[in-house]
């Protein structure tokens, strides 16, 4: 494919195309993709079912929180805790790393696969079964307030903004690597899948792993190299706005369909579609209107700040009570509040420090003591592990990179979309999480998969500077 012409450059990475023949013709293009995606995924999931058989998902899997430790051990346990990932995650960022992957490292250190195996005295006198599940607790608070930090960073706007094309494009950049996963799962189910699972559940839910990328720490990339306002970054930021948002919507369809019978799994699902249109169509523009009336002063008053997270909690526990995890009310209430206004910017920094620090390095413990890579013996095993990590580097890297060629950008600003959005980070480990509890994973499933968010993640840093070094050497010249 010949290298786009300057004017092409002009015009921008992606073309808005006014005129309405194009728009009629992004529109049957984006509900060609939308069908063939569709059908794409149904013949997989058939052709599964065909050969494994369709079983009903077991009940979750959840830590006994019934049994409690001393409030000195909890606390003990939680000053380790935070120290070390808080010193591993500064190591990262000293290398130019998202601390995430410090703090994913610290958890696998705490956990049975290297202070377990070293030191299994210790590792149970520091984290027993019952610390755990008072950590749980702290754990599930920690990321409900975390993805409702997500959705804080969430711009509408952009993404009503963003062209028809745009919209079309961010959805080619997670069918790739949605029916990649689901094809993927064609291979590991027989071996990985927790006994009991129903293929189809497993397939899309590998699907979706495949096809998350972590808008926090993607945001925070390009924030450190002074990519947020450029056109590369905002094209990133709002393609990954709408691939979460599917992934997130499709981790719905999931939990409501592993939570309930297959009735009650379509009325779950309904109810929160129909919870989630009131909370854009409804909700969002008097929050708007509200706050652009009321709340102009830089400074939020204490009431401000205890509505929101009344509304933050009340969210969670409507999408829980509907039968779909309480991080996407969290999710849906942060993102109806306006990413700029004086709320969300007073609810970002003083919530973000707590969230950070205090609340998520248990979730990091628990994810780590999920995280047996002594399960993972044998070259078959790292065999798998690395075709899962190829696999979503090639839907996610190489599909966006792709998709965004074919719009008319160079090679060079392809790639670097490509490597922003393979980010994974921490909402990866959340959707994991999820699908641990739901018993849809394994746990050695579950380890593989916390190897990919952790690789996928570190190779963005890298890759970025590299094709920047390529870039200004041929300024150079």
């Amino acid at each position: 494919m010949s290298e786009p012409s300057e004017q092409q450059h002009r015009r921008g990475l992606y073309q808005a195309g006014p005129s309405r023949a194009r728009g009629l013709a992004y529109a049957a293009g984006y509900c060609l993709l939308l069908a063939a995606v569709v059908n794409a995924f149904t013949q997989i999931r058939a052709l599964g079912e065909r050969w494994f058989g369709s079983l009903e998902t077991p009940a979750a899997g959840v830590i006994d929180a019934t049994k409690t430790g001393g409030l000195h051990h909890v606390l003990a346990a939680l000053g380790v805790i935070i120290m070390l990932t808080r010193g591993l995650g500064a190591v990262c960022l000293r290398f130019g790393q998202p601390a995430v992957i410090g703090e994913v490292v610290a958890g696998i250190l705490l956990g049975p696969s290297v202070l377990g195996s070293l030191w299994p005295e210790a590792q149970a006198q520091l984290l027993p079964a019952a610390v755990l599940g008072q950590l749980s607790a702290l754990a599930q608070l920690g990321v409900v307030l975390y993805m409702f930090l997500v959705g804080l960073e969430l711009d509408l706007q952009l993404l009503r903004s963003r062209s028809r094309a745009t919209m079309s494009i961010s959805h080619a950049s997670i069918a790739l690597p949605f029916l990649l996963g689901a094809a993927l799962a064609l291979w590991i189910y027989p071996e990985l899948a927790p006994p009991g699972s129903s293929f189809g559940i497993f397939a899309m839910f590998i699907g979706v792993s495949m096809s998350v990328t972590a808008f926090p720490v993607l945001a925070r990339i390009l924030r450190d190299r002074g990519l947020s306002r450029s056109e590369l970054g905002t094209i990133a930021l709002g393609s990954a706005a709408v691939d979460d948002v599917t992934a997130w919507c499709l981790l719905a369809l999931i939990v409501s369909a592993t939570r309930a019978s297959s009735g009650a799994a379509v009325l779950a699902l309904g109810g929160v579609i129909a919870f989630g249109m009131f909370m854009l169509l409804v909700v969002e523009p008097r929050v708007r209107q509200v706050l652009g009336r009321r709340l102009r002063q830089p400074r939020v008053s204490h009431s401000a700040l205890a509505l929101s997270f009344v509304g933050v909690f009340a969210c969670a526990w409507v999408t829980e009570a509907i039968g779909v995890h309480a991080v996407f009310g969290a999710f849906l209430a942060g993102a109806v509040i306006p990413h700029d206004s004086a709320l969300a910017r007073a609810l970002a920094r003083q919530l973000e420090d707590v969230v950070l620090v205090l609340l998520l390095p248990p979730f990091f413990a628990l994810t780590g003591a999920r995280t047996e890579l002594g399960l993972l013996s044998g070259s078959g095993a790292w065999l798998t592990c690395a075709a899962i990590i190829g696999v979503a580097c090639l839907g996610k890297l190489g599909g966006s990179a792709f998709v965004a060629r074919l719009c008319g950008a160079r090679w060079r600003d392809a790639w670097m979309l490509g490597a922003l959005l393979n980010t994974r980070g921490l909402v990866e480990l959340i959707v994991l999480s999820v699908g641990l509890e739901l018993g849809v994973l394994s746990k050695p499933l579950f380890a593989m998969l916390v190897l990919m968010a952790l690789v996928t993640t570190f190779m963005t840093a890298p890759l970025l500077r590299f094709l920047e070094r390529g870039e200004q050497r041929e300024a150079s010249v």
